[in-house]
Formats: structure tokens, sequence, C-alpha cells
């Protein structure tokens, strides 16, 4: 089966619908090239937000925007709901799971990373993740289950290793999820149970292998974000290294020391592994990978020797000055638009269009709990009510959909006024 599109003008495959896939896609609505999309699932995903959904506080639909309600009214822009499996570099064609061929004048990825449990798949069973969906839910179902068989579970051992939690990573997901849960825990449920005290009770743990949480922000922000977590109840273990992950308990190392937590409910938010695209493209182009799998691009996010294939986002590695760029959505967004724009000067022929891509830091914000975060934007940081205020303000602009950004600042209001979080359901797998 082949794709149709107009053969006489330039076609752009795009494979992944994120932020970076997004953002070059909207940058070419309406221009004088043809768009294909191909993305496994028929929605964006709002992946910031996701801990929000594995605690309660907002639903699945706030964070998720169908693509063709973004772009089904756009006549340039084709979506197709399947996934790229495979890259025929001499003739142009993108290969497909449902076995279409679709051909390219130019190729972006942007497939973006799961989750790196660092040669441990089989902690996975135990320590869910967290970059889809469905990890969300299943969080949410892990989380809300152990509250409910704790109520009901008469041995006090038992019922503590139940209210016991685990999370693993200080990074942003990590410190949000364990502020989250210990608003959850110590603030929403602290009345709603007759048989457990879950501030005497519950114990929630983050573990994170380097000296500080955040470790990406300053200093004195990591600090004031462990401090808020301590004050929340969160038990913060730095300098802490993961052994061993089974039977319902967490093996780690500190100082040489080896030590366990036995918990009912562990969850996973440290590091990442290139989506499969990568090891794709290395076949079929030679391109180099680095250690979890990205593919090393030029300064203009193409492959070497290959100026029509593009790789933005999180499975990028990007050098930029002494550093790399950092997998973050800012990052993806802005290589989406700059690759976008270089297609269309290409081929306008406007020779004085940028060539190499400037990443503009906005900044870095973490929400820890109620009035609680951290931001640093660079030229100032902030801390407290005012940090957080200002993550709900960029948050909120970056959601897809007039719909979604109401639904979030109602549930937020609620949530807030109210001391109740309301996506509390818990489905039967």
């Amino acid at each position: 089966m082949m794709n149709h599109t107009n053969e006489k003008r330039h076609h752009v495959v795009v494979v992944g619908a994120g932020f970076g896939g997004l953002y070059a896609v909207n940058e070419l609505v309406d221009s004088n090239v043809d768009v294909t999309l191909i993305d496994r699932r028929n929605f964006h995903l709002f992946q910031p937000l996701l801990y929000q959904v594995a605690t309660g506080t907002i639903s699945a639909t706030d964070v998720s925007a169908p693509i063709r309600s973004i772009f089904g009214k756009k006549e340039n822009i084709t979506v197709r709901l399947d996934s790229a499996t495979g890259i025929d570099v001499r003739s142009r064609h993108v290969n497909t799971k449902s076995h279409t061929r679709i051909k390219y004048d130019d190729l972006i990825i942007a497939t973006g990373v799961s989750h790196h449990y660092f040669g441990h798949h089989e902690w996975q069973k135990n320590a869910p993740g967290l970059k889809t969906i469905e990890d969300a839910l299943e969080m949410r179902r892990k989380i809300f289950t152990a509250f409910e068989l704790a109520e009901n579970e008469s041995d006090p051992i038992r019922r503590r290793q139940l209210l016991s939690f685990v999370i693993v990573g200080g990074g942003p997901t990590g410190v949000e999820l364990a502020g989250a849960l210990a608003d959850l825990a110590f603030r929403t449920f602290e009345k709603q149970f007759h048989n457990i005290n879950t501030k005497e009770e519950c114990s929630i743990f983050l573990i994170e292998g380097l000296p500080n949480v955040l470790p990406t922000f300053k200093e004195s922000l990591s600090e004031i974000t462990r401090g808020y977590l301590t004050e929340m109840g969160v038990q913060v273990l730095t300098k802490s290294l993961v052994t061993d992950i089974q039977n319902d308990t967490v093996y780690y190392k500190i100082n040489d020391e080896s030590k366990k937590i036995e918990a009912k409910t562990i969850l996973w938010g440290a590091g990442v592994m290139a989506s499969v695209m990568g090891r794709v493209l290395s076949d079929s182009t030679g391109a180099q990978l680095d250690n979890v799998g990205r593919v090393i691009v030029n300064k203009d996010f193409t492959i070497p020797e290959h100026d029509n294939i593009f790789v933005i986002g999180d499975l990028a590695r990007f050098k930029d000055g002494n550093d790399y760029l950092p997998g973050v959505a800012t990052v993806a967004m802005q290589s989406g638009q700059f690759v976008a724009k270089l297609i269309k000067n290409r081929i306008s022929n406007n020779k004085g269009y940028k060539k190499e891509f400037k990443y503009k830091n906005k900044g870095s914000l973490a929400v820890i709990g109620r009035n609680k975060a951290v931001a640093d934007l660079g030229f100032i940081t902030s801390k407290g009510f005012i940090a957080w205020l200002l993550w709900i303000f960029i948050h909120i602009l970056y959601l897809i959909g007039f719909g979604s950004k109401v639904s979030v600042i109602t549930k937020w209001a609620l949530s807030y006024f109210n001391q109740d979080k309301g996506n509390r359901l818990i489905f039967i797998k």
C-alpha cells in the first residue's frame, strides 16, 4: 500500500506527536508543503502533568488532545494512526506497522524516550514509570488501592507496608510526584479513612543517587526543595543508589552501607532510554548513538551525511557549547520550530536563514505542593507562592485546547480551596 500525496509538492513526514513533532507540524501548517504526521496514538500527551493524573488531581482527558482536533481542518496536514518500523534511505520511504510505505522529501523523527532501568528491566513490573497515560493510570491504581487495602488490614506491620511508598529518582518527576503524594496522604486523606491514621502510619521515601534532589537546578533551590519535601513529610534519601527491587522491597546503598525499605508501592522516576527509533535510524543511516540510545545530531538536527533526516526533542543528542541540551519540553518545542522553519527556507531558496540551532533557555520550574514551588529563570530565582503561581501560568499556557485549560484550572481551584481531589477512581485490570 502506498501513501498518496501531491507529487508536485514537497513532502515532509513527521514521526511522533509529542512536543517536538507537534510544534514542527504546527510551523508547517498552511505552508507550501504536504505534511504526514505519524503517531501510534491518536492524541498529543502533555507529559509534565502526568503525575497529577497519577495522584488524582486531574483526569487523563485533561492532559490529552486528539491530534485530529488540532490539525484535522488543515488541508496540507495528513494524520496517520500508525507506527514507523523502518526507513529506506535510498528510496526515501518510511515503512510502517500497517505495511504502508510513505515517501518523504524531508523526514523528522520525534519519538522521544521511555523509562530506563539501567539494565534491570525486571524492575519495571514492580516499579512502574511515568511516560504514558497507561503509566499514570496504573500508578494511580497502585496508590489508591494501597490505601483501600490498608483500611481493611488488621495486621499493623502489613498495614504499614501498604502505607509505605518509595519513589526512585529525585529529578522533577520524582520531586513533583513525591510532593503530590504527600499532599494526598497527609492532607486529603487525613480524615477520609476510619481505620488508618495516615499522618502516623504513612511513609513516603524519595531516593536520589546524587547529593541533591533537582540536581540540574541551582544548589540553593535544591536545598529549598528538600526542605519543602521534609516539611511535607517526605523522607529524602540522597547519595543513595538502588541496587535491587524485588518482593515489594527496595534495596539500596548509602555510604557503602546496604539498606532496604519494604513498600507495597514503588514508583520509578529515574533515567530515560531512547525510543526504538534511535536504533532504527542507526541501522538505516549509520547514525551514532549515545549510551542510552539517543541519536547524535549536527547543529541543525540533521544526521551526519543525511541532510534530509532530522532528529528532534528528547531523542536527539545535541551538543550546545560544552554541554548537551536537556530532555525538556522547551527544547523539543524550539527544535521542532527550528527544523520546520529550516525546511521552509530551504524550499524557498532563502539563503539568509539560520543554519545552526541556538537554544533559548527559558528556565526551570518544579512544584512541590500547595504554595510550594521553585523557579530558576536564569536572571532570577524564586520560591514559594510566587514560583507556584508562575508554574501554574506556564503549564496552563502550554496546555493544548481551551477545554483542557478550563478543566484543569477548575480542578486545581477545587483542590486548592476544598482540599479534595475528584479523580480517585480505581479501575480493575
